[in-house]
């Protein structure tokens, strides 16, 4: 059974040698780029000319570090920050260097599928905080070669316990989900709305192309949210506080931005409930 093609990214101070090494190898065809591409299964890094850490650029893509020797003091470092292999530049002229290559492709691909599933909100379909911050993590990444400006929203809902009170727990799930629609229906294909907990979702707005947008993004959806929800027949409002961090002002990791936003929505005092106004079709 013959293996599928994958797609390395290589820079051009190892690219020789690691074509070289690959050429001939069974477990390929491997198709070697020096340009960038989110498509890459792999990623080399030559430990000797970079220092970007393998947590940031493990995300989509498996990462092989080359370090000057096996011996090497930042190999165990790297590995920890999430690489997928770390090997001695005299490793790549092994013979068995495509089949290494390939397994720690294969097993990044596993673990990445195992996360996925993990870090997923299976009532809602949205993705955890871990994989918000992942994927920030790969973002702000990338930012550091192409500075842009982005934000996160973090909106805090009130009115589940109430739900659930009155209509039980499964009408207070099926708030969730609609919330969750109509979050994902209020924002570009490219942001990113995660659920950070049972009352607190977050949007990532990956991009901003004018000063305001985040505030106008955020006005947005806390004025979308706050028309009533039909839950088994009846109209159910919510109330709506938010939160917003922009970086890199508020923060230069995900950790920080998130925690500004959602300690901003926390305090901040809910608006919305009680509100009239008519039911969204959202059934």
């Amino acid at each position: 059974m013959p293996f599928s093609p994958l797609r390395l990214q290589v820079p051009e101070s190892l690219r020789h040698v690691v074509e070289t090494a690959l050429t001939a190898s069974p477990f390929g065809p491997f198709v070697v780029s020096g340009a960038e591409a989110d498509d890459a299964d792999a990623l080399f890094v030559d430990a000797s000319a970079c220092a970007d850490k393998a947590a940031a650029l493990a995300v989509k893509a498996a990462v092989i570090v080359v370090v000057p020797g096996a011996a090497d003091p930042a190999l165990l470092d790297w590995l920890q920050q999430g690489a997928a292999d770390v090997i001695g530049a005299e490793e790549l002229r092994a013979g068995s260097f495509g089949q290494r290559l390939r397994v720690a492709i294969e097993r990044h691909r596993l673990d990445r599928d195992a996360r996925q599933v993990y870090a997923t909100d299976l009532g809602t379909g949205l993705p955890h905080r871990q994989q918000l911050v992942e994927h920030m993590s790969h973002l702000m990444a990338l930012r550091e070669r192409e500075p842009a400006p982005m934000a996160v929203l973090v909106l805090r809902i009130e009115g589940f316990e109430t739900t659930a009170a009155r209509f039980g727990r499964e009408a207070a799930n099926v708030l969730r989900r609609k919330l969750a629609v109509r979050l994902r229906a209020g924002v570009r294909a490219s942001d990113v709305v995660a659920s950070l907990d049972e009352t607190s979702f977050a949007v990532l707005l990956a991009a901003l192309l004018a000063p305001t947008d985040a505030e106008r993004v955020g006005a947005k959806l806390v004025s979308a949210l706050q028309l009533p929800f039909k839950i088994s027949g009846q109209d159910i409002p919510v109330g709506v506080a938010l939160g917003l961090a922009r970086h890199p002002e508020d923060g230069a990791q995900p950790d920080a931005l998130l925690s500004r936003a959602a300690g901003l929505a926390a305090a901040t005092t809910a608006q919305g409930r009680g509100r009239p106004g008519a039911a969204a079709n959202d059934d």
